[in-house]
C-alpha cells in the first residue's frame, strides 16, 4: 500500500471525486424536482399534497420567525443607539435598523430558521422513509416519488420563505422602534420619516426576492439529504445534520453573489443614495 504524501494525494483526489459526484447527483435531482413541479402544479391532486406541507413550512415556523425577528431588531437598537446618540444623529438610527433587517437580516433569519426548523424535519421524514424502503415501494407502483413526495415539499419552502421574511422584517421594524422609542427615548415621528427615506420599494423587493431563492436551497438540500442518505438511524441522524450545514452555508453564499446583484441593480437604477 501507498504511504506518505502520495497517500495522501489518493485519499484527497477520492474525496474530491466523491463531492463532483455528489454535486451531480444534486443537479440531475433539482432539474427533476423542478421540471416535476412546473408539470404538477396545475393538477388539483398535487395542491392536496401541498397543503399540509404549507402549514408546515408557514404556519409552525411563523412564532419562531416572529419572536427571532422582534429579538434581531432589538439587538440590532441596542448597538446602534449609544453610537449613534454620540454624534447626534439617533433619530435617523431607525434608517439603519430598518434598512438592515430589509435588506439582509429579514431573508437571511428566515432561510437559517427554516434551514433548521423545516430543513431537518424534511431530511429526517424523506430519510425515514428512505430507510424504511417506502420509496422504493412507491416505485414499485409506479409513482414517481420526486413528483408525489419532494416537489410539495420544495414548492412550499420556495412560496412560503419570502412570506416569513416579510413577517420577519415586520415584527424586527418593531422592535428595532420598540428599543429606540419607548425605552430609549427616541422621537418617534422622525424615526420613521428617516425609515421611510431610507427604505423603499426595491430594497422591500430584493429581500424577498432573495427568500426565493433561500427558499427553493434549502427545500432542494434537504429533500435530496433526505432521498439519498445512508442505512440506519446512525445514516438519517447525519444527513440532518448535513442539510442543516449544507443549507446554511449556501444561504450565506447566495446572499452574496445576490447581494452584489442587486446592489449593482440599484446603483444603476437610482445611483448613489444615503440617507444620513
Amino acid at each position: 500500500m501507498a504511504s506518505g504524501p502520495a497517500a495522501n494525494l489518493s485519499v484527497l483526489f477520492a474525496g474530491t471525486r466523491r463531492n463532483i459526484d455528489k454535486f451531480g447527483e444534486f443537479c440531475i435531482f433539482s432539474w427533476e424536482s423542478c421540471i416535476g413541479s412546473l408539470r404538477e402544479i396545475a393538477h388539483p391532486r398535487f395542491w392536496r399534497l401541498l397543503m399540509p406541507q404549507m402549514f408546515e413550512v408557514g404556519y409552525r415556523s411563523l412564532p419562531v420567525i416572529l419572536i427571532t425577528g422582534a429579538f434581531v431588531g432589538m439587538v440590532l437598537a441596542v448597538q446602534a443607539i449609544e453610537q449613534f446618540r454620540a454624534v447626534g444623529l439617533e433619530e435617523r438610527m431607525g434608517a439603519v435598523v430598518n434598512i438592515s433587517v430589509v435588506r439582509e437580516l429579514g431573508p437571511v433569519l428566515a432561510g437559517i430558521m427554516l434551514a433548521g426548523r423545516v430543513g431537518g424535519a424534511l431530511t429526517a421524514e424523506l430519510g425515514t422513509m428512505k430507510v424504511t424502503e417506502q420509496i422504493d415501494a412507491l416505485r414499485s407502483m409506479g409513482v414517481d416519488p420526486i413528483r408525489y413526495l419532494v416537489a410539495p415539499r420544495v414548492v412550499a419552502c420556495f412560496l412560503l420563505t419570502p412570506i416569513l421574511t416579510l413577517y420577519a422584517n415586520l415584527t424586527g421594524s418593531i422592535g428595532g422602534w420598540f428599543i429606540s422609542v419607548v425605552q430609549r427615548g427616541v422621537d418617534s415621528g422622525p424615526y420613521w420619516e428617516f425609515t421611510q427615506l431610507a427604505v423603499d420599494n426595491f430594497d422591500l423587493l430584493s429581500g424577498v426576492l432573495k427568500a426565493f431563492f433561500f427558499g427553493a436551497a434549502l427545500g432542494l438540500i434537504s429533500c435530496f439529504k433526505g432521498f439519498y442518505c445512508r442505512p440506519g438511524a446512525e445514516g438519517v441522524g447525519r444527513a440532518c445534520t448535513e442539510a442543516f450545514v449544507t443549507s446554511f452555508m449556501a444561504i450565506l453564499a447566495l446572499d452574496y453573489f445576490l447581494a452584489e446583484a442587486l446592489q449593482t441593480i440599484s446603483i444603476r437604477i437610482y445611483g448613489f443614495r444615503t440617507f444620513l
